[in-house]
């Protein structure tokens, strides 16, 4: 038997704590019954409807974030707003004459640009960002807190421009620039306290934030830039050498995205080469992709020219290749540089590479980046420029690049 006392108070509060556990029906008058059953039925709907979690917006994949890549970008920060200024006298028993006690208010937060290595695109950069508010000020002299600083994530090689004015350089991981500079706190009455002013009750407001537009362009950062024409073998030749796997196929611009894929040697030491999206002729006048990826090339030191073998005169993509560069930023072209000859598998291939020998008056590299032909001699020439770079790099008092 249950207590009487159980059920003198509310009984459908009691039914409603025992969930979906039912009381014998004998135990029980039937009108009682009619009135609980419904309630808790209603009460175990309401229960899961409550615990059940919102649908929440599901990720992207590293897959599909490398498809939506996005290489410049228009922000509009804003600093957080500093509190005011609180107005107010101190209060005590027997104590007549408290005196001004209002504390100041919280400076607003900043708005920082900081490099991650994980960021590879400027896709995640939202068009506006709002800093922190910092707090008002309190009572007994107690000042606001300050808003929290806050961060964008942006990746390695973004370039911080204000109109024509470039702000900022962030290549080196772990850089920072802060965008926005949040607004001072109010003073509070206490602030003002003077001999000549012995109750003072001015208060300031807080100060706005720092507002500016900014504009973000990224630069891919690597030591070597991969050059060449559509279908010339870029991807093959990055997906043989190091561990990206930028798309292979057999039709023009597969790839339409900028690719670093790390080379790694015995010695611990590690070179980034960077597979610039295709050039066409009239690059520079931005056809064909144009002049979205070329700009990926300057921060590049030396160059890989990628040259089919497969089609007639090969040795005229190198002059090409060399025009659009130069057109596009004078000297460019003038970088240290080493001439890969690919798609030296095929018969018409091979017997051409004398006369792309002759045409160049250089040594070019014969590989194929399909088989993984004379691969090591790449290797080797990659290293030397590597290397060159490096000491130019601290003759000139500079750190050179190192990932």
């Amino acid at each position: 038997m249950i207590p009487s006392r159980l059920f003198s108070a509310r009984p459908q509060a009691v039914l409603e704590g025992m969930g979906f556990w039912m009381l014998p029906t004998r135990s029980l008058p039937s009108r009682l019954l009619l009135r609980a059953s419904p309630r808790l039925l209603s009460v175990s709907c309401a229960d899961c409807t409550k615990h059940q979690e919102p649908p929440r917006k599901q990720p992207l994949s590293e897959k599909k974030l490398k498809r939506h890549f996005v290489d410049h970008r228009r922000v509009l920060v804003r600093g957080g707003r500093g509190g005011s200024g609180v107005s107010c006298f101190h209060s005590e028993p027997r104590k007549e004459f408290g005196g001004p006690d209002g504390g100041d208010g919280g400076n607003g937060g900043h708005v920082i640009l900081r490099v991650d290595q994980r960021v590879k695109s400027l896709s995640s950069v939202l068009s506006r960002y709002q800093g922190f508010d910092g707090e008002d000020g309190g009572r007994k002299n107690c000042f606001g807190r300050n808003g929290a600083v806050l961060y964008i994530q942006v990746p390695v090689g973004t370039l911080v421009k204000e109109g024509n004015e470039v702000l900022a350089d962030l290549s080196r991981p772990g850089d920072e620039f802060i965008a926005a500079v949040g607004g001072s706190g109010g003073k509070g009455n206490r602030f003002f306290l003077a001999n000549d002013n012995r109750a003072p009750t001015t208060c300031t407001p807080g100060q706005p934030g720092q507002e500016r537009v900014l504009f973000l362009e990224l630069k891919t950062v690597a030591h070597a830039g991969l050059i060449g024409f559509p279908n010339a073998g870029k991807s093959s030749l990055l997906r043989a050498i190091s561990n990206a796997r930028p798309a292979v196929a057999s039709y023009p611009f597969t790839t339409l995205n900028p690719h670093v894929g790390i080379v790694h040697y015995e010695d611990h030491q590690q070179i980034a080469v960077a597979d610039i999206p295709g050039i066409i002729r009239g690059a520079h006048q931005n056809r064909g992709l144009g002049l979205a990826f070329l700009r990926h090339i300057e921060r590049c030191p030396f160059l890989l020219f990628l040259v089919d073998l497969s089609v007639p005169e090969p040795w005229t993509q190198l002059d090409h290749l060399k025009y659009e560069l130069e057109q596009y930023n004078e000297g460019l072209s003038k970088r240290p540089y080493a001439v890969v000859a690919n798609k030296i598998d095929l018969p018409q291939a091979r017997a051409r590479l004398p006369q792309l020998q002759a045409r160049l008056g250089q040594e070019a590299i014969a590989l194929s980046a399909a088989t993984g032909e004379n691969l090591e001699e790449l290797l080797l020439r990659l290293k030397e420029l590597h290397d060159r770079h490096v000491a130019t790099e601290l003759e000139h008092g500079r750190q050179p690049l190192r990932w």
